[in-house]
């Protein structure tokens, strides 16, 4: 480490280099085991603190902590974020050249560096093993951790092959601690990275799921992007992500998005490097720019400003969801999850696991996974509740901060309705799609209908207390509760499944959501921030924020490496006078205090 002082203490760590007066939740407990030579699994939300469980035993231990990450985005915003904190930090990927790769090398062996951070196919090459031998050998490893540990996961959909081999690093390197943390894990992923990584006597730390300060929001697909625009419209200036399922809608949306003056750029793997790596680039230094991308964005996104994450297309699972999600509001301020689908986003992802090739026991858990993020979009019950039991954990009241919350849905006994979609189903031959079944049930004479004959059916015209959107809703709901299922030959007709057999016979009851008016249909009300620049400080706070902006061009970092928004607005309300005011702020140790604290004082000094 830099800086005239080397902290001892765990405390002492966490004050004098990352600027913060206490631990947060487990976070003393998971590194004081790391620190005794513990193995440890952590499960963590995104915001949650992940970072300094393996930081701050690093800096504490002899020899180099080595950080497995998978995502170059990732280790070059915290390589950067723990440099200007006074830490020796590095990074080795494959976007370096020779060059800096040598120099890297040379501070490893010279035992020059805190942390390494290193994608798992470089680790696992001959030579970086060699290297660690030797290093082990002579200074001593600080420990192993494995961030993003989900990719571990054969079921996830970020598994990642390489990092099945990483449970090479406990036989090899026997005393050493290792850390597998990660932010998504319900008990199946758990227990696999417990075995795959060889963890047996890890301590398993599972923080709350609960993310508080999001709003989580579902609304029936109906002109989605209207839908999205409106949503949009709410969060005017600020940075946030829409998830599309496709490149090409991706596209699509990032275009007509930024024909309607919003400030967009599409992210997908089809995209050559240098426009991927330019798009990431204005997300992350740039305020108030939306990524429209697909799940290949996001993974390692340190950006805690992120104010929204909507999908606009159907998740594959709550998992999926859960992590997409989390990268909104890491900064602890309101943020927003807001998602819309409808029958046929069901339909797509429902007929891409029926016909996929993968092993039955494959198709089986995905299915089941599809199931629950169904039973999430279609509950009428507080969402967060939901998403957390999904997760292992209770919530003992209704959040107060979901649309069911705010705005609860009316339900109603829709047996009856459900009888008659079924029926018709069953009597047109499981071959139709939603909109011939709802032509049928209204008694309209198209010329498809006249074409087979279904005119003359006794389903012919009984759904006249529904209208076509009722009807629409119903078959929706029926379908998520796999009452219907795609017709197997993939042209989007729909199927009676066994279940639908108790419905039809009177056995089951349903209760159904009633679908809101078409008026109420869009962004959830929005909440006050919970941090508002206090009255007559909001000059300074501006005046601190285009300081931030200027010292982070200067040195070629993001803006939230160098302050947070929360400290700028606590350093706005407090108004320090000399370095040992500034030091008491949260977010500001002595690095940044002896780095940035005369630009910052000046600033303040200088603001009526």
């Amino acid at each position: 480490m830099q800086g005239p002082a080397t902290p001892t203490t765990p405390r002492e760590c966490l004050s004098a280099v990352f600027g913060y007066p206490a631990f947060r939740g487990a976070q003393a407990e998971i590194v004081e085991r790391v620190i005794d030579g513990g193995d440890a699994i952590v499960l963590m939300p995104t915001g949650g603190g992940k970072s300094v469980c393996f930081q701050i035993p690093a800096i504490l231990r002899p020899g180099v902590g080595v950080v497995v990450s998978p995502l170059i985005a990732l280790m070059a915003d915290q390589v950067s974020a723990l440099r200007l904190l006074g830490v020796e930090a590095a990074a080795l990927n494959s976007s370096q050249t020779a060059e800096e790769s040598r120099a890297v090398w040379g501070q490893l062996v010279r035992d020059e560096l805190d942390l390494i951070y290193v994608a798992p196919e470089r680790l696992l090459t001959d030579g970086f093993l060699e290297l660690l031998d030797r290093l082990h050998r002579q200074n001593g490893i600080a420990l192993f951790a494995i961030d993003e540990a989900h990719c571990v996961s054969q079921w996830g959909h970020d598994f990642r092959p390489e990092y099945l081999q990483l449970a090479v690093l406990g036989a090899r390197y026997p005393g050493v601690p290792r850390l597998a943390l990660t932010a998504t894990a319900d008990q199946l992923t758990r227990a696999e990275i417990r075995e795959r990584l060889a963890l047996p006597e890890a301590r398993e730390f599972v923080a709350s799921f609960d993310r508080p300060n999001i709003r989580y929001a579902v609304v029936e697909k109906d002109r989605e992007r209207e839908q999205l625009k409106t949503f949009l419209e709410g969060h005017r200036g600020e940075a946030g992500i829409v998830y599309c399922l496709s490149r090409k809608k991706v596209d699509d949306i990032s275009a007509w998005l930024v024909g309607q003056g919003i400030e967009a750029v599409p992210y997908h793997a089809g995209l050559d490097t240098r426009t991927r790596t330019r798009n990431q680039e204005r997300f992350v230094r740039e305020d108030g720019v939306v990524v429209v991308a697909t799940i290949a964005f996001g993974m390692g996104i340190d950006k805690p400003d992120v104010r929204f994450v909507a999908h606009v297309d159907l998740p594959k699972s709550l998992e999926g969801y859960y992590q997409e999600t989390g990268r909104a509001g890491r900064d602890g301020e309101p943020a927003e999850a807001w998602m819309t689908y409808g029958l046929q986003d069901l339909m797509l992802v429902r007929g891409f696991i029926d016909r996929s090739e993968a092993p039955a026991n494959v198709r089986l858990i995905e299915s089941r996974k599809l199931d629950a993020m169904l039973g999430y979009c279609e509950t009428a019950q507080c969402r967060r509740r939901l998403l957390l039991a999904y997760f292992g954990e209770e919530l003992d009241d209704p959040c107060g901060n979901c649309d069911v919350c705010l705005d609860p849905p009316e339900t109603w006994d829709g047996t009856v309705a459900a009888q008659k979609a079924l029926s018709a189903v069953v009597r047109t031959g499981g071959r139709f799609g939603a909109m011939h079944l709802v032509d049928v049930l209204l008694g309209r004479h198209t010329s498809k209908v006249a074409q087979h004959g279904h005119d003359a059916l006794p389903t012919f015209g009984v759904g006249s207390e529904l209208d076509e959107q009722g009807w629409r809703d119903v078959i929706r709901q029926l379908a998520a509760l796999s009452l219907l299922r795609p017709h197997p030959d993939g042209h989007g007709g729909l199927q009676p499944t066994d279940a639908a057999r108790e419905v039809l016979r009177g056995d089951r009851r349903l209760e159904l959501r009633r679908l809101r008016p078409r008026t109420r249909r869009g962004a959830a009300k929005r909440r006050q921030p919970a941090m508002d620049v206090p009255a007559g400080a909001e000059g300074l706070f501006d005046a601190l924020r285009a300081l931030r902006r200027r010292l982070a061009d200067e040195q070629q970092v993001p803006p939230y490496v160098v302050f947070h928004d929360a400290t700028l607005r606590t350093i706005a309300a407090a108004r320090p006078g000399d370095i040992a005011a500034l030091l008491e702020i949260p977010g500001i140790g002595a690095a940044k205090a002896e780095r940035y604290g005369e630009d910052v004082l000046q600033t303040v000094s200088a603001s009526p």
